[in-house]
């Protein structure tokens, strides 16, 4: 894979394409035409999702109307009542939410969402955006059916600098008019094998989603053209262990496309190990890996970086990608990424473009995760452990949302 190739893709996928939609459809055969161009054949397979179609969504604060975006799959309402900023998540301060509209700080979680629900809220706000940045960019949120479990209260999104104006005034009360058209999708992954002279294989898994302002260059065509760029180098060498490629679908909308592959118990079973690639390539920042495994694992890609001149370092971790599902079902995963500054690059915002990227960069974190691949692929027996560490194990029960953080 050169520089031209590399940012001709970028090009041609410079535009949204969130989990589900049509233009994700379209990306999903693109890069299953990029395979065929390789005289090999990749399969587009698809899984339901829920989505949903906004066809009112009104926030009015004391008599003003906020623009707003209204929270996919959150049904349909209309309610009015006291407006309330939730500063602290400490006893006291939630349960002054019951009755109310209520305002929180950053994303609506799993915990923060049952907190509300537990407290007696009626609806919530959210926003995002920077206060310092010209824009009034608001993202398209979707409340999500492991957050809400059937218990839906309407919700909407605004923007940084109107959140700040409504409790600049005092803000005491709010009314949400949220209607929309709820059904059942479809999203796609891309898979591609590569077999080897074994049964057991190693999964190379990218998703090629994007939220609904970005282009999603950095997060995360990089990580497709990524393991791409690995698919190309290996599809004409020997190599002891199959390769699967998933380009995964739907991920910046939970992990959906991961967590649709790994349903199916049968095909993990000869999966000894879960290489992900979520942001690499960027102009600015470091390299970086997070281990969802044996802690052993951690110092192999140190020492491997060393070896080769690489400039890596990482931890032993749950890294809220694609490779989390994989850990879930027990298969060792490693994560990679170029971590840039955010003043630097930022994602999830209509900034995330080819302008943040560089080729030449992108080559060099290739090369570097095909010399790693390579090692594992054409191992004798793969080093990694089919394990999960029971700290890991711990990670992952607070990461998916099974124990509060925190709590024993």
């Amino acid at each position: 894979m050169n520089r031209k190739q590399i940012t001709k893709i970028f090009k041609d996928t410079a535009y949204v394409r969130m989990g589900g939609s049509t233009e994700e459809r379209k990306a999903a055969e693109y890069l299953a035409g990029l395979v065929s161009d390789m005289g090999l054949t990749a399969e587009i397979v698809p899984f339901e999702v829920p989505l949903a179609t906004i066809q009112e969504a009104v926030l009015t604060v004391d008599g003003e109307t906020v623009i707003c975006k209204g929270y996919l799959n959150a049904g349909n309402h209309e309610v009015e009542a006291p407006f309330y900023y939730l500063r602290g998540t400490d006893s006291f301060s939630l349960s002054q939410c019951k009755g109310k509209i209520v305002m929180v700080d950053g994303y609506l979680g799993y915990w923060m969402y049952q907190d509300l629900l537990e407290n007696g809220a009626v609806g919530f706000i959210t926003y995002d955006g920077n206060a310092n940045y010209r824009d009034r960019d608001i993202d398209q949120r979707e409340l999500r059916s492991y957050v809400h479990k059937g218990n839906k209260i309407p919700g909407v999104n605004i923007n940084a600098k109107d959140a700040i104006e409504l409790i600049r005034k005092g803000a005491s009360s709010a009314k949400i008019v949220l209607k929309q058209e709820e059904y059942t999708g479809s999203s796609h992954n891309v898979i591609l094998d590569l077999p080897g002279e074994v049964d057991e294989y190693i999964a190379f898994t990218a998703h090629y989603d994007s939220t609904s302002l970005s282009q999603g260059a950095y997060d995360n065509m990089s990580g497709s053209v990524g393991i791409l760029g690995i698919a190309e180098h290996f599809a004409k060498k020997p190599h002891r262990y199959g390769m699967r490629f998933i380009w995964c679908g739907s991920e910046e909308r939970g992990l959906l496309g991961a967590k649709a592959y790994c349903e199916n118990e049968e095909a993990l079973k000869n999966c000894v190990l879960n290489i992900n690639l979520d942001m690499i390539g960027c102009i600015m920042g470091r390299f970086i890996y997070c281990v969802t495994g044996e802690e052993k694992l951690c110092h192999y890609i140190s020492y491997f970086g060393n070896e080769v001149g690489f400039p890596i370092d990482g931890r032993q971790d749950v890294y809220s990608s694609d490779s989390t599902p994989f850990a879930d079902k027990g298969v060792p995963a490693v994560s990679f990424a170029r971590i840039a500054p955010q003043n630097t690059a930022t994602i999830h915002n209509s900034y995330d473009t080819y302008a943040v990227m560089k080729s030449e960069q992108m080559i060099e974190d290739i090369q570097f995760l095909i010399a790693f691949t390579n090692r594992m692929v054409n191992a004798v027996r793969c080093p990694v452990a089919k394990t999960m560490p029971d700290n890991m194990k711990e990670k992952l029960d607070e990461y998916l949302c099974r124990k509060r953080p925190g709590k024993k």
